[in-house]
């Protein structure tokens, strides 16, 4: 009433079936000794080919029990004609089983060939792909350095065109400090200045902040004061004065206390 779950499958531990010995009885030839080269694997578990083997071989034995015996000529020759036609019956058997096998090779040469078509297509897919997207990039450069070189011969026509007579201006440095949009504030870095190169050399390289043992040495050569702080609780206001008289500000106080209530 109990079942068992196991980890494996049963065709995991199913081994191959077992075949025992046997003992043939003098004067018997038992059919099943014809199928004795097939083998599980090999054969077994018989499907169609193997059925229409056994067909065929009884269909043999038939026909060799049929056949006359050699004893006169005529008999000589029925045996001859009908081994004959035995013999041609085989032949074309063995010639359709040829034509089968051929014929099976043909459609695994047709797929093998599709499928190395199909690779083959999709190989110069992807490189018609890389090589389409290759020449984009080449002609988005050429767009971009174009437009660059645009940008920069307009700057230089305005540049020009303010300067139309030629005349030589003079530095208005209140103008460059009241517009922050000027070089002083915003350099550019076409006329010659980069203000992200060798930013590394402002950055603070200290012991005392970087590492952990610095860290602990500045932590030991602080003061108590800045370690451990000291709160003192501030002194309650006076509302009286020496007579003994309310403040005028503690009445204001109480005032706004209550109109704030």
């Amino acid at each position: 009433t109990l079942g068992t779950q196991t980890d494996y499958r049963d065709g995991e531990a199913q081994t191959d079936p077992y075949s025992p010995e046997y003992v043939v009885p003098s004067g018997s030839v038992p059919e099943l000794l014809t199928l004795a080269a097939l083998t599980w694997g090999r054969g077994l578990p018989a499907g169609l080919a193997e059925v229409e083997m056994i067909e065929r071989a009884r269909e043999k034995r038939a026909w060799e029990a049929a056949l006359p015996a050699v004893d006169n000529a005529s008999h000589i020759t029925k045996r001859r004609k009908m081994m004959e036609d035995m013999e041609r019956k085989e032949w074309a058997f063995r010639e359709q089983e040829i034509e089968k096998l051929q014929d099976l090779r043909l459609e695994v040469l047709k797929k093998m060939l599709q499928r190395q078509e199909e690779n083959q297509n999709e190989l110069d897919a992807k490189r018609l792909d890389d090589h389409w997207q290759n020449h984009q990039k080449t002609k988005e450069e050429k767009i971009k350095k174009i437009q660059h070189d645009c940008a920069m011969l307009l700057r230089k026509l305005i540049a020009k065109r303010k300067n139309g007579m030629g005349k030589l201006q003079r530095r208005d440095i209140i103008k460059e400090y009241t517009d922050f949009a000027s070089q002083t504030y915003a350099s550019l870095s076409r006329i010659g200045y980069f203000p992200d190169n060798h930013s590394e050399r402002y950055v603070v390289k200290n012991f005392y902040l970087n590492t952990f043992a610095g860290l602990c040495e500045l932590e030991a050569s602080l003061p108590d004061s800045v370690t451990q702080v000291k709160i003192k609780a501030p002194k309650p206001k006076c509302i009286t004065t020496k007579t003994g008289s309310i403040r005028r500000s503690a009445r204001l106080e109480v005032e706004l206390a209550q109109v704030h209530q």
